[in-house]
């Protein structure tokens, strides 16, 4: 019996025209250029600006791209899979309005929220639906609208974050293809490090939560720091270590974008060279779901059929994981 895997088939992003620099952050809140590039490696970020423009239009105009570049039919597409912690609203699911923007009819969905790991997240359940026979062209979506649970007046957190999106088509092969392997795990005891505490039915919005500040990211960078290196760092070497792939052998590590200082120690204790490692971050700073494809995608013309990559990422809750891929296309 032919073995399926879910390979990638197509790329395309989103990004938004305004661009924050860092002078721009040094006169909202105290910080400068020279503190911020030291500290995460950032330069700048991308904002979605506009009354009422919300993760759904960035990942709908992702996936109308993404179906244009491919030339496939709106119609063919049988799930979507959308990797988000900023939905437009509780419900309906992002996926939902997505599939309505982009035209997309005859799909099911929904929405994994699994913070800075939702890409690799999602990317692995919708590979499951391909390799069970059931789904034969699935879109994977991942974007975030950061700015929108950012305070500007926190620099600790507001140097951070940009805005994203970014859908990718997979397509059923029995090639040694596409994705190969997957470790991903989760810890509940990461939520007192990085959280948004309200809004949810644990504390719902009111005038005492908006007044403390709690609809904001909560991030603290120590213990982040710490257990992302770790975390990202030891499942990608396991997974390497699993395959029998050497450092030689290995195209790329594509590790999310969350600070330079947490990308190079996950390098250094892989043992890896930089050019090794895929880097934007210093362009369009933590997008969170969004920033392990929008590297796959401004690399993609790089990238060749047979590439094995290691995907890796760590995000709130805690969550963390690593994906082994061969990359599909020329």
């Amino acid at each position: 019996m032919e073995k399926f895997r879910a390979k990638i088939t197509g790329i395309e992003a989103f990004l938004p025209e305004y661009i924050l620099t860092n002078e721009e952050l040094s006169k909202m809140v105290d910080t400068s250029d020279e503190w911020i590039t030291q500290r995460v490696g950032i330069k700048e970020r991308r904002i979605l600006k506009g009354e009422g423009l919300a993760t759904s239009d960035m990942g709908a105009e992702a996936v109308k791209k993404l179906l244009k570049k491919t030339g496939t039919n709106p119609d063919s597409i049988e799930l979507i899979v959308v990797a988000t912690i900023t939905p437009d609203m509780m419900f309906p699911s992002t996926a939902c309005l997505i599939s309505e923007k982009a035209g997309i009819k005859n799909a099911w969905g929904f929405d994994i929220s699994a913070a800075c790991s939702g890409f690799i997240f999602a990317l692995q359940t919708a590979s499951q639906f391909i390799e069970s026979g059931r789904n034969k062209k699935v879109i994977v979506v991942a974007g975030d609208k950061m700015s929108s649970i950012t305070d500007y007046t926190d620099r600790s957190t507001c140097v951070l974050f940009g805005d994203a999106a970014v859908a990718m088509l997979l397509e059923v092969t029995t090639e040694d293809v596409g994705v190969i392997d997957h470790h991903l795990q989760i810890d509940g005891s990461g939520k007192d490090f990085l959280y948004l505490k309200a809004g949810g039915s644990y504390k719902p919005a009111s005038h005492a939560t908006v007044d403390a500040k709690e609809h904001f990211i909560y991030q603290d960078g120590q213990p982040v720091f710490k257990t992302a290196v770790s975390k990202m760092a030891d499942t990608s070497v396991e997974m390497m270590k699993k395959h029998g792939i050497s450092n030689e052998e290995l195209a790329w590590l594509v590790p999310h974008q969350a600070n330079m200082r947490i990308i190079e120690s996950v390098g250094r204790r892989m043992g890896l060279t930089k050019d090794k490692i895929m880097i934007n971050i210093n362009r369009y700073g933590n997008t969170t779901a969004a920033t392990i494809p929008l590297c796959l995608w401004e690399k993609e013309k790089e990238l060749k059929k047979g590439d094995k990559l290691i995907l890796s990422a760590f995000g709130g809750g805690f969550t963390w994981g690593t994906i082994y891929l061969k990359w599909a296309y020329n």
